[in-house]
């Protein structure tokens, strides 16, 4: 069945795309919240920031690459991205430019990362974890250039 006149059809891959910003968007909300509600060190903040926009890059690149028959991303690199933090990011570009949204085996290791950063992250907001953060801060503020 056709849409009506001046309707457009909602395509699958708008849904994907919607559904992939909303998510990210939703993330990083709450990164947003815990830190001014001062539960997130800026720091944890800012590296969520720039390993997203790094993570969407490589996952772009990966794309071009793919298209033009280059050297590719492996993988493991892209998991490794999104496992430390760049699963936004990853989000993002998987529906927008369409890459790696289909293949079943990455997907699902996709998604194992997110939960294990997510794990990681609410482990970070415990009052161990929040220690282990002040530790970490600590040590990279003692550390000296020469």
């Amino acid at each position: 069945m056709y849409p009506e006149k001046g309707h457009k059809e909602v395509t699958k891959a708008h849904k994907q795309r919607v559904v992939s910003v909303s998510i990210s968007g939703v993330f990083l909300s709450i990164l947003i919240g815990l830190f001014i509600v001062n539960k997130l060190p800026f720091i944890i903040f800012a590296f969520y920031i720039v390993i997203s926009i790094v993570t969407f890059g490589l996952y772009a690149g990966d794309k071009s690459a793919a298209r033009q028959g280059k050297w590719r991303t492996s993988e493991s690199t892209l998991h490794l991205f999104s496992l430390v933090g760049g699963w936004p990011g990853a989000f993002i570009t998987q529906s927008q430019l369409r890459h790696k949204s289909k293949k079943l085996s990455f997907r699902v290791v996709f998604w194992f990362t997110v939960v294990i950063n997510c794990g990681i992250l609410g482990w970070l907001l415990t009052p161990e974890g929040a220690q282990q953060i002040e530790n970490l801060i600590s040590a990279l503020k003692s550390i000296k250039l020469s």
